[in-house]
Parts: C-alpha cells; sequence; structure tokens
C-alpha cells in the first residue's frame, strides 16, 4: 500500500522537484565555471589572470551555497558550508587572500561540481519529465479522454495507428481505466527512479560543496577536545570541592582539637587525652576520605594489577550482586584502560541509585581493534540519555576518543549498555606497576 502511496508523497513531489531544476541550475553553474575558468586561465599571463581566477572561484562557492540550500530545502539534507579560504599565517592583503582562495581544496571542488553536475542534471530532468508527463497524462486520462471526440475529429487517442487500420485507439471508459492503471504504474516507477537519483543528488552535494574529510575530521577533534577540556575542568572542580569540604574542613577542626588539647595537657590531663583521643578518630576519617578521593582520581588498583581487578573492586562496592567477566589478551593503553575502568564505575553507580535491580553483570572483552564493555541489569529500565542523565556526559566523553555508547533500556527493563572504545596496545615505556 505504501508502494501506491509514493508517487503522491510529499517527499517523491520534493525530490522530483529538485531533479526538475537541476538542469536551470547546471546550465547557469556550467556556464559561469567554463567562460570565468577559461577566460581567467588565458590571462594568467597578464595580473589580472588570478584575480579574475579567484573571483569566479569564490562566485562558485556562493553558487555551492544555493545548491546546499536547494538541497536543504527538496532533499532534507543539511550539508554543512565548507571552510572558508584563509592566507597562510594570518597574514592578509589582497595578494595572500587570492593565493588562500587558489589553494583552498573547496573552491575547486565547488568548480568540480559545476562541471560534473551538467550531464548528470541533463540525465534527471529527461527522466523526471519523461515519466511524470506521461504518468499523469495517462492516471488523468479517464478525465479527459471524451474531449477528444468532442473537439477533434478523432474517435480518440490512437496507438500505432497506420493507414491500413491497425493499431489500437483508447475510446471507451474500460480502456480509459485501464490506461490510468498504466499510468499509476508509470509515477510508481518514476518515484523509485526519483528515490535514488535523489540519493546520487546527496552525495554530490555532500562529496564536493561539504567540507572535505580533513576538515571534517579537524572539526571533529576541536569538539572532542572541548568535551575534553570540559570534562577535565569539571572533574577538578570537583576534587577541589571534595578536599575543601572534606579532608581539608576535618584537619582544619583537628588542628584545633589538638591546639585545645595542647593548653589542657598541664592542668586537665585526662580531658586533654580524650580529645586526643577523638583526634586520633578524625585523623582516620581524613585518612580514608583521602583515600577516596584518590581513589577516585586514578585508582591504585588499577595502575598496579589492572582492569579485570579494578572491575572486580567497584563490583564488590556496589550495592547490587554484580557478575564480572573479563577477558583480555593482555593490558591496554592507560587512558583507554581508564576511561573504561570509570565508565563501568559510572555505570555502576547509576545502578547502585536508580536501578532497583536484583543483579547486574559486567563483560570485557579484546575484539578486532576495540575493547568492548557490556553491562546489563534487571531492573526497571528507563534509562535515557536525552532526559539530561550523567548517560549523556558519558556518551560525550567516550566519542571524545572515537568511542561509541549504545543504550538499550525498554521500561520494565531489563538494560543493556555496551560501550566501544579503540585498542591501543600500552607502550614499552608505559609501566605496568608502581
Amino acid at each position: 500500500m505504501n508502494t501506491l502511496r509514493m508517487p503522491f508523497q510529499l517527499r517523491t513531489l520534493r525530490e522530483g522537484g529538485h531533479a526538475l531544476l537541476n538542469l536551470p541550475m547546471a546550465i547557469c553553474g556550467f556556464v559561469l565555471a567554463v567562460s570565468g575558468i577559461t577566460v581567467s586561465a588565458g590571462l594568467l599571463i597578464t595580473f589580472v589572470g588570478l584575480p579574475l581566477m579567484a573571483l569566479t572561484l569564490l562566485t562558485l562557492r556562493a553558487f555551492g551555497d544555493v545548491e546546499r540550500a536547494r538541497a536543504r530545502l527538496f532533499l532534507g539534507t543539511n550539508v554543512p558550508r565548507p571552510e572558508s579560504p584563509r592566507p597562510r599565517n594570518g597574514r592578509g592583503g589582497p595578494l595572500a587572500w587570492t593565493l588562500a582562495v587558489l589553494r583552498g581544496n573547496a573552491s575547486w571542488r565547488a568548480a568540480a561540481y559545476a562541471l560534473v553536475h551538467l550531464p548528470w542534471a541533463l540525465f534527471t530532468f529527461t527522466v523526471v519529465a519523461v515519466f511524470w508527463a506521461a504518468g499523469w497524462g495517462m492516471l488523468t486520462f479517464p478525465l479527459w479522454f471524451w474531449t477528444i471526440e468532442r473537439y477533434t475529429d478523432e474517435p480518440g487517442v490512437g496507438v500505432n495507428v497506420d493507414g491500413e487500420g491497425g493499431g489500437w485507439v483508447w475510446d471507451s471508459p474500460p480502456e480509459a481505466v485501464l490506461v490510468a492503471a498504466f499510468g499509476l504504474l508509470t509515477l510508481i516507477a518514476g518515484a523509485w527512479l526519483i528515490r535514488g537519483m535523489a540519493v546520487v543528488d546527496r552525495l554530490l552535494v555532500g562529496g564536493l560543496l561539504g567540507p572535505s574529510a580533513a576538515a571534517s575530521r579537524v572539526r571533529q577533534l576541536e569538539s572532542d577536545r572541548s568535551v575534553v577540556v570540559d570534562a577535565s575542568a569539571a572533574d577538578l572542580r570537583r576534587i577541589e570541592r571534595d578536599l575543601h569540604d572534606g579532608a581539608q574542613a576535618r584537619l582544619v577542626a583537628l588542628a584545633m582539637d589538638l591546639g585545645l588539647a595542647k593548653e589542657k595537657l598541664t592542668h586537665d590531663p585526662q580531658a586533654a587525652a580524650r580529645m586526643v583521643d577523638e583526634a586520633h578518630g578524625e585523623v582516620k576519617l581524613a585518612l580514608q576520605e583521602l583515600r577516596d578521593l584518590a581513589r577516585g582520581i586514578h585508582p591504585a588498583i588499577l595502575t598496579d594489577r589492572g582492569l579485570g581487578p579494578a572491575l572486580s573492586a567497584i563490583a564488590s562496592r556496589c550495592t547490587v550482586p554484580v557478575t564480572v567477566t573479563v577477558d583480555l589478551p593482555h593490558r591496554p593503553a592507560p587512558a583507554i584502560e581508564g576511561i573504561a575502568y570509570y565508565t563501568a564505575s559510572e555505570l555502576l553507580q547509576n545502578i547502585s541509585k536508580h536501578s532497583n535491580a536484583h543483579h547486574a553483570t559486567i563483560d570485557a572483552w579484546h575484539t578486532g581493534n576495540h575493547l568492548m564493555l557490556h553491562i546489563t541489569d534487571d531492573g526497571h529500565g528507563g534509562a535515557n540519555p536525552t532526559n539530561g542523565t550523567g548517560l549523556a556526559g558519558l556518551a560525550e566523553r567516550l566519542t571524545a576518543v572515537d568511542g561509541l555508547l549504545t543504550i538499550t533500556s525498554p521500561t520494565g527493563g531489563p538494560t543493556t549498555i555496551t560501550a566501544q572504545l579503540p585498542w591501543r596496545d600500552r607502550t614499552p615505556t608505559a609501566p605496568a606497576a608502581r
């Protein structure tokens, strides 16, 4: 049933309209590219050749802006704008900007789009024009076939009619219905062709008028770097807050208690002894807080023994029974090992606080070029990173190192979370233990 609706869907009409507009737009771009590049190339022996070539390329980049807007409107494809030309070393001046435009990869890709788009646009225009004209004409044939006999000398629409009476003449209502059926089939075939041609159009616009692969990678790295910097700043603020509100405040109180005990030592030794005993207890609590804080910064068991024992240690502290299975041929790079540890730690904290689960599992293994971490629980489910939870931040941290976090958590459970991290071996200089 969906196939029968395809010719009349808004998507098909938009993509077909885009294909029809391809030809006039491609003619404009082709004429601009050929005339501008040819004339400027011929004038390269003069001082106006390079500026004219740069002006042509800038005009083609602007034409690319129009094509990206057209793709966004008709194809629903949002192609980012390519990188702008930048003079080397940030030095300005007309010559520097001219050379920046000429060196720009995006400028020449815009010129290539204008050149290669014309034959493709001619093909798409012809296909859509033929299929739509024939299809809509035959589909609406029952509405207008009677006008032929009334206003012309012909009894109906003739097909392969010759002077000897051969061929067919469509002049009756049943034949009109049959023609309409053929028209519908033609429109369906045209809709499939339109969908396929739209895929090619998206590839052309994205590949030639979008940012280059290198520029996209740079943008991704810049975004990932900002995520890492923000996460590091948040961790530093957390450590500072924990030190200020925890161990530091306890040590200040301890220093004051010891000062009072020192004053009472000569005239009230028993009170001084009690205060020293209380201070001893405070020292133990402060040491425990410092150990917990150090474990949060980087646990010693992870450094000394690796990911398997470290995962078992955090599983033992979870309020839900956890089964840990680790199958790693050797230890990965310390950075990957640390990210895997903190990912598992945060997920286990979520299980303890929010899942109401009775059991959970952690599986870690090495496959291909990835370290896989698989965590499940039999809780009530409903985990969703779009609700402002810590899962969104965790997914961003994994993305910053080319990792991936997938979450399956239907209401009622169970919850399954898989973290995929790039595998990097430990360098020979990386210490395995302290």
